[in-house]
């Protein structure tokens, strides 16, 4: 499909970001609102992602904004529409550092305060939750059923298929090459299969996303972390209503998947996680594993997500460098970037993770990030 000579606002990136952000769009009556993705939708990081969405985080805004994004992906098959299989079985997060514990304690104060259910374990109650976990050196867990995970790629094409309802275009195979600029503001977007004229551009291309904004003169400071995952087959003797459990100091977590489990971490093969993986579960040593993935993560300098309307050019809205926690951002921060680039009203002010903090000295870090 050739892309439009022209639109009110043109999506990049067809992620959960961009296809929430399509679909808020043209729910406010933007209907010729226009998502160009290089691949198919939901190809890139998002596709790629362990699907888990949660409330444990260390920064308030990131709890809100969860909290609320809960509550959609709750009531998902009513809006957008579709089925993403979100379980809500909980996430469980091991302790074994001293400093872990006291700043899990500061978040569980945070989060209570705001309205999470979630609480403090000792480690034998996370070894009845998750049995056969090694527990003789964890000092704490955390725990929150609110919390669980979903299919990202399920979330995208619901997004998708709602935004196609009301009008809007999708475009896919065709790559943004170039933002055009002229006078202080955006006036198009170059593609492979041509030039779209509009005056809004909003820019949500996962790791991609620096370069594409620096062809406008921007730059956002995210970089590309790899991460792998793997999964088992069927078999197992967990329970199968496991919730996401994370080692949190080495970053090894694991969930249900199908009748299976997934599992990573922050190693790039096999072998290395499966020594790391053992050492807290000894179980999944004796576990098939039948393949696996990697992908991306768009780190920002200080794991909190980048989100905003550029100063300069006028009429680019970014949203990127969510370092592991963008799909379960995606309802909110899509809605929240169409409204910047209608000129709406927005639900929460997120002007905190604008792209100038960093230049300001006012970065604030996400501390909860697997």
């Amino acid at each position: 499909m050739q892309p439009p000579g022209s639109a009110t606002v043109v999506v990049i990136g067809g992620g959960i970001t961009g296809a929430s952000a399509l679909y808020h769009l043209a729910k406010a009556g933007c209907a010729d609102a226009v998502l160009l993705e290089r691949d198919t939708l939901g190809a890139g990081s998002t596709s790629k992602a362990a699907g888990g969405i949660r409330a444990q985080f260390s920064d308030e805004l990131n709890v809100r904004i969860a909290l609320e994004c809960v509550r959609r992906f709750e009531r998902f098959a009513e809006e957008p529409g579709g089925e993403i299989d979100f379980k809500q079985w909980g996430y469980l997060f091991l302790l074994s550092r001293d400093e872990d514990v006291a700043s899990f304690d500061r978040s569980l104060a945070l989060q209570q305060r705001l309205g999470v259910p979630s609480r403090r374990l000792e480690p034998a109650e996370a070894a009845e939750i998750v049995p056969g976990l090694v527990v003789d050196d964890l000092l704490a867990a955390t725990f929150c059923p609110l919390d669980g995970y979903a299919t990202p790629e399920a979330a995208v094409q619901g997004y998708a298929a709602a935004a196609a309802g009301l009008g809007a275009t999708i475009v896919q195979g065709c790559a943004a090459v170039r933002i055009a600029v002229e006078g202080g503001r955006v006036t198009g977007v170059e593609t492979a299969g041509g030039t779209i004229a509009t005056e809004r551009v909003i820019v949500a291309a996962g790791v991609w996303s620096r370069e594409l904004a620096a062809t406008a003169g921007l730059d956002l400071p995210v970089r590309p972390e790899a991460r792998h995952v793997f999964f088992t087959g069927p078999g197992d003797p967990l329970p199968h209503e496991l919730p996401l459990t994370i080692d949190f100091a080495t970053g090894f977590y694991l969930h249900r998947e199908g009748r299976g489990l997934l599992l990573g971490g922050r190693e790039r093969s096999l072998e290395e996680l499966a020594s790391v993986a053992a050492a807290r579960l000894p179980l999944v040593a004796e576990l098939e594993v039948r393949g696996g993935w990697w992908g991306y993560y768009e780190m920002s300098p200080d794991h909190n997500a980048i989100v905003g309307a550029a100063a300069g050019p006028a009429g680019l809205v970014y949203a990127t460098g969510f370092s592991g926690h963008g799909f379960q951002q995606g309802p909110v921060i899509g809605e929240h970037v169409a409204d910047l680039a209608l000129g709406r009203p927005t639900l929460f002010d997120l002007s905190p993770f604008a792209v100038e903090r960093f230049a300001e000295g006012a970065e604030r870090a996400e501390l909860n990030v697997i």
